[in-house]
């Protein structure tokens, strides 16, 4: 990752451990329903088989990106989760965002966190060096 931007790393890591995070998530609970099985993955957070998609697909978009719309990513991203999270503490601990995604406090502090490191990485991404490919040493140009 040597001169990547702070975009290309959120885009990055956040994707990999949301892919990852979602995969996992799948050992917890299956479950699809209104809002199915609800299980705390690692003991913390509420999920289900629709919370579990929703972090494999948002993961892997991040990955799928990272190379070229990551400052994009970062921001759409982290919209989104602000916006999440502020609907995850109006319903409430243990309640659902459209009546499918379960959500808790922990839930909600984790995308506080990720909205903002997401709006982060991209205020602090140049326009010019986000859509710049990364160049591996000893590359011929």
């Amino acid at each position: 990752m040597d001169g990547a931007s702070p975009a290309r790393l959120y885009a990055t890591l956040v994707g990999g451990t949301l892919l990852l995070v979602g995969i996992i998530g799948f050992f917890y609970s299956a479950s699809f329903g209104s809002p199915g099985e609800v299980d705390k993955e690692f003991g913390i957070f509420a999920i289900n088989g629709w919370h579990n998609v929703v972090h494999v697909l948002t993961g892997a978009l991040g990955l799928a990106v990272a190379g070229y719309a990551a400052r994009e990513y970062a921001l759409g991203l982290g919209v989104v989760y602000l916006v999440v999270a502020l609907w995850g503490f109006i319903i409430g601990d243990g309640d659902s965002i459209l009546s499918l995604i379960p959500v808790n406090t922990e839930d909600n502090v984790l995308h506080v966190l990720l909205g903002l490191l997401g709006l982060g990485a991209y205020a602090a991404t140049p326009r010019d060096t986000a859509e710049r490919p990364v160049r591996t040493r000893g590359a011929d140009v």
